[in-house]
Order: C-alpha cells, then sequence, then structure tokens
C-alpha cells in the first residue's frame, strides 16, 4: 500500500503590492474560486471532486492575508475545505508580514519572501500567528506544514516541533530543498524524522532527459504520474506526495480554465479512486510511515512520456 498525499497550496495573490484593497477581491475569485466564464474551479471544486472519488487532500492554507483584509475571507476558505471533507492544513507566505495595519513584527518594513529569511525565534512566533489565525477561522488542531515557496530551511523544523506540528512538507529537492541545511549532500525523497518533525518531502522524480521534477499537475503528463505511482509501488516506497494550488485548473491568466490541467486532476482522482486497495490517498497523521534510511534515488521515467508532456505542455501555451 502506497501512502499518496494531494496536497493544495491555497494563497490569495494581487497584481502586485501597490492597490491591494482595490484587487483584492478580484485576486479572491481568481486564486480561490477559480472563477471562469465555464464556471469556478478553483478551491472548492478540487476538494469536491476529492470528496466524489472518496479521497482525502490536504489544503495547505495561507492566513497571513487575513491580517490585511480580515478574517471572513480566511473563514470562507476553511469552510469550503471542510464542507467537502478534506483536511486544512498551514501554509505560510511571509510576504504579507509588513502588509498587516499592526504588524507582527513592527521592525519588518520591506518583503521577507521566504520563511527562512527570518531568525529562528521570528519563525518561531510567524507560526504561532498561523496556527491562531486558522484555530480562528475554525481550523484547530493542525498538525502539518509547508513553507510558501518551499522557502523553509534547518531553523524551521524546532519551530514547528515548539509549537506542536508534527509533520511538514516544505522539502523540494527541486526548490530550495538542498540548500535548506537539512540533510546536506543528499536529496530527501522518504519520510524522515528531523528535531522533532517528520519530513515528507515533495515527490520528485527523473524526467526523460534526466532532470528532476516535481509531481505537480501542472509540472507532469497523465503518463507520468500514473507510471511514478506503480513504479513507486512496486519499489516498496513509502509516500508519494503531489503538489497543487488552489488556482492549478486555470490557464496562466488566471481567468480561463485548463483543460490540460483539469483532465490530468480528474484522472488521478478516476485511478486513485478506482485503486484504493494500492493506494491510500489520506491526510497526515492518517497514514503510517516507517521512517527510510539511508535515502533512496529518485525514480525515473522514460523519454517518451516526457515528450508527452513537451507536446501538452506546447498545447498550453498556444491556448494562452
Amino acid at each position: 500500500m502506497l501512502s499518496v498525499f494531494y496536497t493544495v497550496d491555497v494563497e490569495v495573490w494581487c497584481q502586485g503590492w501597490a492597490n491591494l484593497d482595490a484587487e483584492f477581491p478580484a485576486a479572491f475569485d481568481s486564486h480561490i474560486l477559480g472563477r471562469t466564464s465555464r464556471g469556478d474551479f478553483g478551491v472548492g471544486f478540487q476538494a469536491e471532486l476529492l470528496r466524489e472519488h472518496g479521497l482525502e487532500g490536504v489544503f495547505f492554507t495561507e492566513p497571513l492575508f487575513a491580517t490585511r483584509f480580515g478574517e471572513q475571507p480566511l473563514a470562507d476558505i476553511v469552510g469550503m475545505v471542510q464542507q467537502a471533507g478534506q483536511d486544512v492544513q498551514l501554509h505560510l507566505h511571509t510576504e504579507w508580514l509588513d502588509e498587516a495595519p499592526q504588524p507582527l513584527f513592527p521592525h519588518i518594513g520591506h518583503k521577507r519572501q521566504y520563511l527562512r529569511m527570518l531568525p529562528p525565534e521570528e519563525q518561531r512566533q510567524v507560526i504561532e500567528e498561523g496556527l491562531r489565525l486558522l484555530a480562528k477561522a475554525g481550523a484547530p488542531g493542525v498538525n502539518a506544514f509547508r513553507a510558501g515557496n518551499f522557502g523553509f530551511n534547518a531553523d524551521t523544523l524546532p519551530a514547528l516541533a515548539a509549537n506542536g506540528i508534527r509533520y511538514d512538507s516544505s522539502y523540494n529537492a527541486c526548490i530550495f530543498g538542498r540548500d535548506s541545511g537539512v540533510r546536506p549532500g543528499e536529496d530527501l525523497i522518504e519520510p524522515l524524522e528531523l528535531d522533532g518533525v517528520i519530513e515528507v518531502p515533495v515527490t520528485i522524480y527523473r524526467d526523460g532527459l534526466g532532470k528532476l521534477r516535481p509531481v505537480q499537475i501542472t509540472a507532469c503528463a497523465w503518463v507520468e504520474m500514473e507510471n511514478l505511482l506503480w513504479k513507486s509501488l512496486e519499489a516498496g516506497r513509502q509516500s508519494l506526495v503531489i503538489v497543487s494550488h488552489g488556482f492549478e485548473l486555470l490557464d496562466a491568466s488566471r481567468t480561463r480554465l485548463d483543460p490540460i490541467a483539469l483532465r490530468r486532476f480528474s484522472k488521478l482522482c478516476e485511478f486513485l479512486g478506482r485503486h484504493r486497495d494500492h493506494f491510500r490517498c489520506l491526510p497526515f497523521g492518517r497514514h503510517t510511515l516507517e521512517l527510510t534510511h539511508p535515502q533512496p534515488l529518485p525514480l525515473p521515467s522514460a523519454p517518451w512520456r516526457g515528450a508527452l508532456r513537451l507536446m501538452e505542455q506546447g498545447m498550453r501555451r498556444l491556448a494562452y
């Protein structure tokens, strides 16, 4: 049985930082609701499609934006995720720290793009604030975390442990993982306990050109994901962590549906629902994970699968 984590990073972005209050309603519509002329394909849509197939995903929800725009939009997000029987966990984008009328850290007057840019004690405090905001929005008992942009470091794990968070999924060997200071000199592929926290890395693989790629709806062809699921099971791997976003099913303009991304996501849900005897799609804490020493190598994908992905990506760009 392979533990599959379908993870969604839920976050709101305006068109820059100069006109936030005027742009926020449209940003919420696109990044959270996924509003298009063909309907809504955002957070609620992904949560409901998972539910329809008997699957439980992990919605890493960013709460710091609420310090600027108020508690209700965050409560709305938490409500739509929980209404579909999905799991709300903590995601932090520290870019919001200097946008609050009453900032958590008054000495921060410019952007901190990554959590790793904060010293250990400030990391602990901002994680604590994120947990407080989520609990107030209706999501207490958070036990898992992902740093915004995967921008964590070795100081983050003790800060999480100090806040009672047992699981982290910030390690991405394609983005910051290698220079995070966490197990330098190796790529983390499988769950490992470090500083009182179980690190469950984003799954990566080697594509047909030998390049490392994360398993993400908009970054992988369906044939690559399906192959990786079966290969991971056959190899006795513990986990497979898939990345998505609330706006993952929209095109680059965030105004139109991306039919290729939707097809990939639909096929994934159908596959996992049909093969529940082999793959368990549940939140962190509901899986039994054997911690892996030493770490295995990333699994490879055949060149023809990568070629199909490149064709699909070309079609997507033409559609944009």
